[in-house]
């Protein structure tokens, strides 16, 4: 996205004269190929034949965002934020529906090639099981939300260190702490060893 879409999209969310629905109409054309892109990353990092594909992805996630009760966000670090909970939850919803017994048993590990949270974390074999991952950002969340956030915007949208620090309104160095510790606390919850 340009410098000037971003300040476009900044503005066009900060304009407490329009109601929810008339910006929500406004900024899908805005962030739709940023959107798809992030999707585009996730969906490239599941299994083969994979139901959903990037444009459902985005679309998915869009509806959520708009269906929720009266969205308002601050700017766009706190909007893709929410796109990339949104993706977060959709995806783990996946991976929970085919886990189950009536969808074939048992848990499989989803192959990730060099993603941000996979690379760094160095999850086993590369490969990430995306219930499991829930179930840390969830403790991880319990005990930090900014921190949560950080894992949550550079894996579900491939944000790099530094765009993450300012989605979120922080330093670079506090986003690296938080990096830092996320990644021990997830491969503890995930792993049970912070150095494997």
């Amino acid at each position: 996205m340009s410098e000037n879409s971003t300040s476009v999209v900044t503005r066009l969310l900060a304009d407490e004269s329009l109601d929810a629905e008339e910006v929500t109409r406004r900024l899908l054309p805005l962030v739709y190929e940023e959107l798809r892109l992030i999707a585009g990353k996730r969906i490239a990092s599941e299994r083969p034949g994979h139901t959903l594909d990037a444009t459902a992805l985005v679309h998915e996630a869009y509806l959520r965002l708009v269906g929720e009760r009266n969205p308002r966000w601050r700017d766009r670090g706190h909007f893709f934020a929410a796109a990339a909970e949104a993706m977060r939850r959709i995806l783990v919803d996946q991976a929970r529906r085919r886990h189950t017994l009536k969808r074939g048993g048992d848990r499989r590990r989803l192959d990730v090639e060099r993603e941000p949270l996979a690379a760094e974390v160095t999850i086993a074999a590369n490969t990430v099981d995306l219930v499991a991952l829930d179930a840390a950002l969830v403790g991880l969340a319990s005990e930090d939300t900014r921190k949560a956030t950080l894992v949550k915007l550079r894996y579900f949208t491939g944000m790099t260190l530094e765009q993450a620090a300012s989605a979120l309104g922080v330093s670079a160095a506090t986003a690296d702490r938080d990096w830092a510790y996320s990644k021990a606390f997830i491969r503890l919850h995930m792993h049970g060893d912070p150095e494997s």
